[in-house]
């Protein structure tokens, strides 16, 4: 056999192929293994030949057509791979900082779903020098390396982990005449008769498919078994738990009458249930929207009592998030009415907390999860507000605070690191440029690069504020020491962080720092 590294038109294939075996009895395929994994492809070589004897002696039936895959070639004999199987390969994708800032990741996104592939796992942040090096370490002796990096550190990126997909349905095909199947005269009728189309069906890898889309330029892929298994580690520590859990938000609804009377009981029980409270507001319901909650009883006599109690008082609107919150919370609070859940689920909420003259259950959840995402986004827009990170946090710190961020339910719409200079910190303290000590703040914030960030939620401008603490560290200490100025703060200004004290001043500041962009959700701002 040849050596395929001596073979000049098969470098270029090195590393991105792998073997195909098919074993063949009186011109019948029986069996096809894939991969390169030397010791399990002998053995199994062993077991073909060894069943073929049987046969052949009429000691054993000839079994179907089976296909083998080995998709770790690097791994120990016996050994399995954490993350592969023959069902399950994935890949590693950046969506680079430039990419980003652009507003592209949606786009990108969008294409690699379209094409049949599957978005696991996602998130953004801001990549570490030693990720980029380890990511990136292929091309780390190319001449402008370390500018690379420095490019790659200094904004937000985009960290994917993405699969297969079900191959049965590839996204896209290409359509081939059958060159064995020739224009045929039909004998009888003396005219053409036209073979039938074949339709040939082929899969490109993630990063050919991007390249033929032309954005490859803004996505780098990592699909070698052993580097995206290290990746995944790194980026991703708990994925395989993650992975197999069917994480979900819904809107959940406490009616008024049980809000006011049982509200204490009803979320102690949704908390030893396991679902996590993201969000949550009282809110007194308009007549229009009691009505579309509550439509399933429009033909009931009670539909008009029922429409006066919903607008007579605060409900509590709660996003709750869950694996398989969907379907838990259902079976949890019961049936719609009481007299349907007394039947089929008499431990439900729904009969627990039954309200006399009121035949409904006064919890509501989410019909589906499409549903409960335009219910999420209407009880709680989406809102954004400025966020500095200042230039004395160190790296340890500044990636501590960005967790701290992410645990509130903040997203990171964007993000960039910049040395403030006195025109740009203008924009951001516009309020205090006058004052006496504006020149220390300049000072200060001129020391090194700030992490300047538009973090998106509901009520974000005031959620953020109470997350940063008041404006002395020793005084958040005292009232707030979970804060993060109380853990990072050191001074009045050197206080770790800064937000916009309103949502017009956040609005304001974010198109002065961030004029390029179009905001991803206008209509929650």
């Amino acid at each position: 056999m040849a050596e395929a590294d001596n073979i000049v038109t098969l470098q270029s294939f090195r590393d991105k192929c792998e073997p195909v075996f098919l074993f063949s009895v009186n011109g019948k395929i029986i069996a096809k293994i894939i991969g390169a994994n030397a010791p399990l492809v002998n053995q199994k070589i062993i077991n073909l030949i060894d069943e073929e004897r049987k046969i052949e002696a009429g000691e054993m039936v000839r079994p179907q057509y089976h296909e083998i895959t080995f998709v770790d070639s690097d791994a120990e004999d016996g050994e399995e791979s954490p993350y592969e199987s023959a069902e399950q390969l994935y890949s590693i994708a950046i969506i680079k900082p430039d990419a980003v800032i652009a507003r592209k990741s949606l786009e990108i996104k969008k294409k690699i779903l379209e094409a049949g592939f599957v978005i696991e796992i996602e998130d953004k942040r801001v990549l570490t020098e030693q990720q980029v090096r380890d990511f990136y370490s292929q091309i780390a002796d190319q001449p402008d390396f370390e500018d690379f990096v420095l490019f790659m550190t200094n904004g937000l990126s985009h960290i994917l982990v993405i699969s297969q997909g079900n191959e049965e349905q590839p996204a896209w095909e290409e359509t081939e005449p059958n060159p064995e199947t020739e224009t045929k005269v039909d004998e009888d009728h003396h005219h053409e008769v036209a073979p039938p189309t074949l339709r040939k069906e082929k899969r490109y890898s993630l990063q050919e498919y991007l390249e033929r889309q032309h954005i490859s330029q803004l996505c780098d892929i990592e699909d070698s078994i052993a580097n995206v298994n290290k990746f995944i580690d790194m980026f991703f520590p708990d994925f395989k738990s993650v992975k197999n859990l069917k994480l979900e938000k819904i809107l959940a609804l406490l009616r008024p009458d049980l809000f006011q009377e049982k509200k204490e009981n009803v979320l102690g029980i949704i908390h030893d249930e396991g679902f996590k409270i993201l969000m949550q507001r009282p809110i007194v319901l308009s007549e229009e929207e009691a009505q579309t909650l509550c439509k399933e009883y429009e033909n009931e006599d009670y539909f008009e009592n029922l429409i006066k109690k919903m607008t007579s008082g605060p409900s509590l609107a709660l996003v709750l998030l869950r694996d398989n919150c969907l379907q838990h919370w259902k079976e949890l609070i019961g049936p719609s009415s009481v007299e349907k859940a007394k039947t089929s689920l008499p431990e439900s909420l729904c009969v627990q907390f039954a309200v006399e003259g009121l035949p409904i259950n006064q919890l509501y959840g989410s019909d589906s999860l499409e549903t409960a995402e335009k219910e999420i986004r209407y009880f709680f827009p989406p809102q954004q507000t400025l966020a500095l990170i200042k230039p004395h946090v160190t790296q340890e710190q500044r990636e501590e605070i960005l967790k701290y961020i992410k645990e509130a339910g903040f997203e990171i719409t964007q993000m960039k690191e910049m040395l403030l200079n006195e025109e740009a910190a203008d924009k951001i303290y516009s309020k205090i440029k006058t004052k006496d000590f504006y020149k220390d703040v300049l000072e200060v914030l001129s020391e090194g690069l700030s992490l300047v960030m538009i973090l998106t939620k509901w009520n974000a401008v005031s959620d953020w504020r109470r997350l940063m603490g008041p404006v002395d560290p020793d005084e958040a200490k005292l009232l707030s020491p979970d804060s993060i100025r109380a853990q990072f703060g050191t001074s009045v200004l050197k206080n770790a962080v800064h937000g916009s004290s309103n949502i017009h001043e956040a609005m304001e500041t974010i198109n002065q720092m961030f004029e390029v962009l179009v905001p991803e959700n206008p209509e929650g701002n």
